[in-house]
């Protein structure tokens, strides 16, 4: 590990302590209907990040609380018969204001999204939806962020830009800074036979030309460029963002879910995932999630979501 490299783990451990300093933030979960699901909210609440609203059947909620040992009398469930009632009416309560996070439980992803993405009863913004996961990488001494690796799944270059812009946001809102991003692909010079690289270097300009805002934006970049200082100094590269990239723009999301999981299982990383470019921040949990992952996911929502209401005092919810 680089002497420089902060422990495993303290980068998530500085976002939970941060979050818990606040006061537990709404939040919706939709179909927590096995152990992993529902013990990510209940240890979130007890922990102080989140106030959650339990939205499935109750007795499948109450038989895996009951089996866990979970104590889940603090919370409110709203009983419905199944996951798809579960999206539906979680996605309604909260554009009635009744939660400030979205959270998945034990339905399919893309079961709970579409309800999300529903033009007329979902969350869409003129914002693109985006996915981040935010990594703490035990070797790295940055918090990286990798988009998108789990919704767009070949997005052109329109929605690159509000990727970026979204994990930029981010960025700023749970109180990084102004970040580095890296437009990744396979090589760092702009060639036709790689369209990403022709990309990557469209996004560079539009970041110079205001279209893109709040982040210094270089690529195209190859991963190991992007992120060690050595690999771009022999590269002859010379620039702000590589070798210590904060943001990591994939080319599609079959890259950026191997970057990720690469991540995860060969270097020990931890992957926060958190939904952008809704109307709130959406915490999608695997059953493959760390408990520091789990619990920086809520984190993450909600720094999100207090800033948020910092931002429109008239959208907060009451608890």
């Amino acid at each position: 590990m680089p002497a420089d490299a902060p422990m495993p783990h303290a980068k998530y451990e500085h976002l939970v302590a941060r979050a818990r300093r606040m006061p537990p933030v709404r939040t919706v979960v939709v179909h927590p209907c096995d152990e992993s699901s529902l013990r990510a909210a209940v240890e979130s609440a007890e922990l102080g990040i989140t106030q959650p609203v339990l939205v499935g059947p109750q007795h499948k909620i109450k038989a895996i609380a009951a089996a866990a040992a979970l104590d889940i009398l603090p919370y409110t469930i709203v009983d419905v018969p199944h996951s798809h009632a579960a999206a539906t009416t979680g996605v309604a309560m909260i554009r009635h204001g009744e939660g400030e996070v979205l959270m998945k439980g034990s339905l399919h992803t893309d079961e709970l999204m579409h309800e999300v993405a529903a033009a007329e009863t979902g969350l869409r913004t003129e914002r693109r939806i985006s996915h981040v996961f935010v990594m703490d990488v035990p070797s790295y001494s940055e918090t990286l962020f990798i988009t998108d690796a789990a919704i767009n799944i070949f997005p052109d270059l329109d929605a690159k830009r509000d990727i970026v812009q979204n994990a930029i946001d981010l960025h700023h809102r749970i109180g990084l800074g102004t970040p580095r991003v890296a437009i990744l692909s396979a090589v760092e010079t702009v060639t036709t036979k790689i369209p990403s690289t022709i990309e990557a270097a469209a996004l560079c300009k539009m970041a110079d030309r205001g279209q893109i805002t709040g982040g210094l934006v270089d690529g195209p970049l190859a991963f190991d460029n992007a992120i060690d200082l050595e690999a771009a100094r022999i590269k002859g590269i010379r620039s702000e963002v590589a070798g210590r990239a904060q943001i990591l723009v994939v080319p599609d999301l079959e890259a950026g879910n191997m970057l990720a999981k690469n991540l995860t299982f060969l270097a020990g990383a931890d992957a926060a995932g958190i939904v952008l470019g809704a109307r709130v921040p959406i915490v999608l949990t695997s059953r493959a999630d760390s408990v520091r992952s789990r619990m920086a996911s809520c984190a993450i929502a909600k720094l999100l979501a207090e800033a948020r209401r910092e931002q429109n005092p008239a959208q907060a919810v009451s608890s």
